[in-house]
């Protein structure tokens, strides 16, 4: 019987994903991408998940595009690689950043091309020493895909973003968390008790706290006027919340919070 290209649990509130094609090294197809798409819609609709992750199995994360399925000598022509972005990346993309629940990545090995930008479309990223984000389009005659180019410059800056990108360059997972494009590099064997406690304790916080961060962050490119808005209007939500009240009785009487 052929791998499940992805796999989908739930405990403790935490809907774990994962990319599941070890011998490819995680390499993205067809039927991963629509696999991984629905996995996700099912994590932003379930009430019992508060915490998404993704992961690859074996020794890497993403090694992006399969190209074994995009073989000339195979095909009659060119691909629309537009169509396929819009039919099986950009959902999954956009389904990351508009769930009001927390996205992390646990980046185990190498995140190359479209790859990388699903582990960047994650909120928070943690990766192992040994991982390595490669940016290697060019190196095929590609843009950019994934939105792994917003990304770059939304982290990184224009200038940096193009030169990774026109260089087809690789970023070690230590120099990727010095610049800022992920959070946090840790050493390999501690990658999955980090992952584990990271994911612990976005489970046990408030989830209108999360949401109104996570939408805060994503309208910080907006003028001031506009941003102080939005932020006022979420932190007025979250004030609202049974949580909030629990959380400052918690602090006064110095025990911890127990929130719904």
């Amino acid at each position: 019987m052929p791998e499940t290209p992805v796999l989908f649990t739930v405990h403790d509130g935490h809907a774990r994903i994962t990319l599941n094609r070890p011998d490819r090294l995680n390499a993205l197809t067809r039927d991963l991408m629509l696999r991984l798409s629905d996995s996700v819609q099912e994590a932003i609709a379930r009430d019992d998940v508060r915490v998404i992750s993704l992961t690859g199995s074996g020794r890497g994360f993403c090694a992006g595009q399969d190209l074994s399925e995009r073989d000339p000598r195979k095909l009659e022509g060119p691909l629309d690689l537009a169509a396929i972005q819009r039919e099986l990346f950009h959902p999954v993309v956009r389904a990351l950043a508009a769930t009001p629940k927390p996205v992390v990545a646990c980046v185990n090995g190498i995140a190359a091309g479209a790859g990388a930008g699903l582990a960047l479309a994650a909120d928070i990223v943690i990766a192992a020493h040994s991982a390595k984000f490669a940016f290697s389009f060019s190196k095929v005659g590609l843009s950019v895909d994934a939105g792994l180019g917003r990304a770059l410059a939304a982290t990184l800056g224009p200038a940096r973003a193009r030169a990774l990108l026109m260089l087809g360059e690789t970023l070690p997972a230590s120099e990727a968390a010095a610049q800022g494009l992920i959070w946090r590099a840790v050493e390999d064997g501690d990658l999955q008790d980090a992952f584990a406690d990271l994911v612990t304790r976005l489970a046990g916080t408030p989830a209108m706290a999360l949401s109104g961060i996570k939408a805060a962050i994503a309208s910080s490119h907006l003028g001031l006027d506009a941003y102080l808005a939005i932020e006022a209007d979420l932190q007025g939500a979250a004030g609202a919340h049974p949580d909030y009240a629990k959380g400052v009785l918690a602090f006064l009487e110095r025990r911890p919070a127990k929130f719904s």
